[in-house]
């Protein structure tokens, strides 16, 4: 199945699931667990709060200082809404849920305006520190 095919398919699936996000918001939340997944010693289930924080990181890593705004027209806005996509991308069958996962677990893992307040780090800061 080439890449194309897969994405056509995972919008089929979510799109029959209906919902508040956008389509975008998926798929941003599949990446960012494939994102924590590639950077593991193995692959592992993940909870609910691991979940949240990669897609904190993985928002700061590709939209900046934009990405509070990325994710709110997404429709996510807080840890619970991150969660309410992960549970979506489970009935859906694009993720495995264990018996004891919770969407609970997703509940204020963080306050979003707190955690996109600060801690964005501005890669062109390191390289101009290097020239002076």
């Amino acid at each position: 199945m080439n890449d194309l095919t897969f994405v056509a398919d995972v919008l089929t699936r979510i799109r029959s699931r209906g919902g508040p996000f956008d389509e975008r918001a998926y798929l941003f939340v599949l990446g960012a667990i494939e994102h924590v997944q590639s950077r593991l010693p193995a692959r592992r289930h993940l909870a609910g709060a691991e979940v949240a924080w990669a897609c904190r990181d993985l928002a700061w890593e590709q939209f900046g200082l934009l990405a509070p705004s990325v994710l709110d027209h997404w429709g996510i806005t807080s840890t619970d809404a991150v969660g309410r996509v992960v549970f979506t991308l489970v009935e859906a069958g694009l993720l495995v849920a264990q018996p004891d996962d919770s969407a609970d677990e997703f509940v204020g893992v963080y306050d979003f305006a707190e955690a996109f307040r600060t801690g964005y780090v501005w890669k062109g800061a390191a390289s101009e520190q290097l020239e002076t």
